[in-house]
């Protein structure tokens, strides 16, 4: 023991737990097995007085943490976006914390600074983005879309900085939105003052893609009305379906009603990497702001998202603030604290780096590839079926979908597959999340681990006929009952 409350073997202990973890993450169950309010029972009401051993620490760890941990690392995780960290990360990760940095003046970590802008121009370049663009690292695409919506706030009206919203009530900003773009650009209205009665909803198509001529009849009657069109949010790959925005149309709008062009390619930007899927960015390169999230599906832990910007003095303009203590000489730097509410900031670009130099350019494209075709597989064992309907298209890596039958009662199908999605997740085989499209209740299996194979996702699909056979059962015994 050195004072600190660790030695050598306890860090050797950590790193075979960790190794021995990423060789079979498949032997813990895929979603906590514990109730509500049963981890926090389990310990102490009160910090410690004295230190404790690293042995009995790491032993609670075992006994108490790790059943509550829903495994996102395991290959039959398919909920939400279904994200993995490649084990070479994690070395990253365990040297960033061990460094300490904190990236906020080029001189606090040279290293860290100045990689961040290699790693981003490395990252640019893959997704075929111009040069005009800037990458700056946050740590999630809610924080970096915020940031940009500021940006396009103050450089609308930039006496905001100083005066704040004082015209808002009178003449309000507005945000161009569909019902499926990500709940962040909502609260991020939130935060800037601009409301939420001021983010409009346009329609979408059959596609759950925007319509460009509603969008314009919409920027159209706010500036007859006095309103003032601040910023449309276009989405590369939504959060319920993946479906992507016609963004060349609405860059073409963008810039003929001067209004800011944001891109959400939080998910689906990663995929511009691969040649086949180049296209997913289309227009892009027009927007002044492009968020991408390489801890979505580019195999970096939590947290990680790049945002681009075009103009890339406006951001540092919205949020620059210097005080004197953090006064330099330092001449053709960058100073990242500029760019963002944060101050000191966590050397994420590490983590990045070693995942792109890892894998290379070709090993990400193969695993991208991979999901795409695993999930095409899905979808064609669904619409093969006459008792399932693929309920969306699915571009990339996730699919939406249904059991139905030949049932007709909107109401008893939704309810119907609630119980497919209870009776899936209890059975420990696999994780799966549902949305709603429209009205319409949706189940939702998406792919995006390093270690999920054919066999994870045929395991999946036998364990939804099963549940969906059980639950026929179930409720034809609630039927008869009534």
């Amino acid at each position: 023991m050195n004072g600190f409350g660790f030695n050598g073997d306890d860090f050797a202990r950590v790193g075979a737990w960790i190794s021995q973890y990423f060789e079979h993450p498949e032997e813990y169950p895929v979603l906590a097995r514990v109730n509500p309010g049963e981890i926090a029972a389990s310990l102490p009401a009160s910090a410690p007085q004295e230190g404790e051993s690293f042995d009995a620490i790491f032993a609670d760890f075992e006994r108490l943490i790790l059943p509550g941990i829903t495994h996102w690392n395991h290959p039959r995780f398919f909920a939400y976006f279904a994200t993995s960290a490649a084990p070479i990360a994690i070395l990253a990760e365990a040297l960033a914390a061990t460094l300490d940095v904190k990236a906020m003046l080029w001189r606090t970590s040279p290293a860290a600074s100045e990689l961040e802008a290699v790693v981003m121009r490395w990252l640019r370049e893959l997704l075929g983005l111009p040069s005009v663009f800037t990458g700056i690292i946050y740590d999630t695409a809610s924080i970096a879309g915020f940031t940009a919506l500021a940006a396009a706030r103050d450089a609308m009206d930039p006496a905001i900085r100083d005066r704040g919203m004082i015209n808002q009530a009178t003449h309000p900003f507005r945000i161009y939105v569909t019902e499926h773009t990500h709940s962040h650009i909502e609260k991020a209205a939130i935060a800037l003052g601009i409301g939420r009665e001021n983010v409009v909803k346009i329609v979408c198509d059959d596609h759950f893609a925007m319509d460009p001529l509603a969008l314009l009849a919409a920027i159209s009657d706010d500036r007859a009305a006095g309103r003032r069109p601040m910023a449309i949010v276009a989405t590369a790959g939504t959060t319920s379906t993946t479906s992507i925005d016609p963004i060349p149309e609405i860059a073409e709008i963008a810039q003929r009603e001067r209004v800011w062009l944001h891109v959400d390619a939080a998910y689906a930007g990663v995929a511009a990497i691969v040649p086949e899927f180049a296209a997913t960015l289309a227009g892009a390169e027009y927007a002044d702001s492009i968020v991408v999230n390489p801890h979505k599906w580019l195999f970096v832990p939590m947290d990680l998202s790049v945002l681009f910007i075009r103009n890339e003095g406006q951001l540092r303009r919205t949020f620059s603030l210097v005080p004197e203590y953090l006064t330099t000489t330092d001449e053709d730097v960058v100073n990242y604290m500029d760019y963002g509410l944060q101050l000191g900031r966590r050397f994420r670009a590490l983590k990045l780096w070693f995942v792109l130099r890892a894998f290379g350019a070709e090993g990400l494209r193969t695993h991208l590839r991979e999901h795409v075709a695993l999930a095409a597989e899905f979808a064609g064992w669904i619409e093969a079926s006459s008792e399932w309907e693929v309920l969306a298209p699915h571009p990339f890596s996730v699919v939406c979908f249904r059991y139905r039958g030949n049932q007709t009662d909107e109401t008893r199908i939704e309810r119907f597959n609630a119980g497919i999605l209870e009776r899936v997740n209890a059975s420990g085989t696999c994780f799966l999340s549902h949305t709603k499209l429209g009205a319409t209740y949706a189940l939702r299996l998406a792919i995006g681990n390093l270690r999920t194979t054919h066999r994870d996702v045929a395991a999946a699909w036998e364990a939804l006929q099963l549940a969906a056979n059980e639950q026929e059962d179930a409720m034809d015994v609630d039927d008869c009952a009534c």
